[in-house]
């Protein structure tokens, strides 16, 4: 009887032994299979975000040589390094947000209470910037041209501005 037992506990052990490593390896096999299905679902959506970005900045400064080389010249004291002018013409723009009756760039008078400010601003390349401006309620955007003039100012006017329905 005890012989018997021992045999029966043996057998049911690596019964037991045999389903279990069944298992376990299917499922490393199956966990392997969804690292390389989740790893290929990544970097597909990193190439396609990537594509986005680089089709987003095809209409920038920081990507646009031709605009980039306006602004270098053969006198090399007058040479302007765009990487220093982009956040100075942001400045410059933003600055003027500080104007009681709103930033007079935005091509819009005051409607109501509250004045137009200019929200956020795209360089797009060395003679155009378009921007995006807000009294709170009503939303616009406005194309800009500017201008680095010799004493190293910059000038701004406005092309077209257009205001969104509420």
């Amino acid at each position: 009887m005890q012989r018997s037992f021992l045999l029966y506990a043996f057998i049911l052990l690596v019964l037991i032994n045999v389903f279990t490593y069944a298992y376990y390896s299917g499922e490393v096999k199956f966990e392997q299979e969804r690292y390389t299905r989740v790893t290929k679902k990544l970097k597909d959506s990193l190439a396609s975000i990537s594509t986005k970005l680089a089709d987003a900045d095809y209409f920038s400064l920081e990507k646009n040589e031709n605009a980039q080389n306006y602004f270098e010249n053969s006198d090399l004291n007058k040479t302007i390094q765009y990487e220093k002018l982009l956040p100075y013409v942001k400045e410059q723009l933003m600055d003027l947000n500080a104007n009681p009756k709103g930033n007079p760039y935005t091509g819009q008078d005051q409607i109501g209470a509250n004045k137009f400010v200019i929200n956020k601003v795209k360089i797009l390349n060395h003679r155009w910037i378009i921007a995006d401006y807000s009294d709170g309620e009503i939303w616009g955007e406005v194309l800009l041209k500017y201008f680095v003039n010799d004493d190293q100012s910059i000038s701004f006017e406005v092309i077209q501005s257009l205001l969104y329905q509420k």
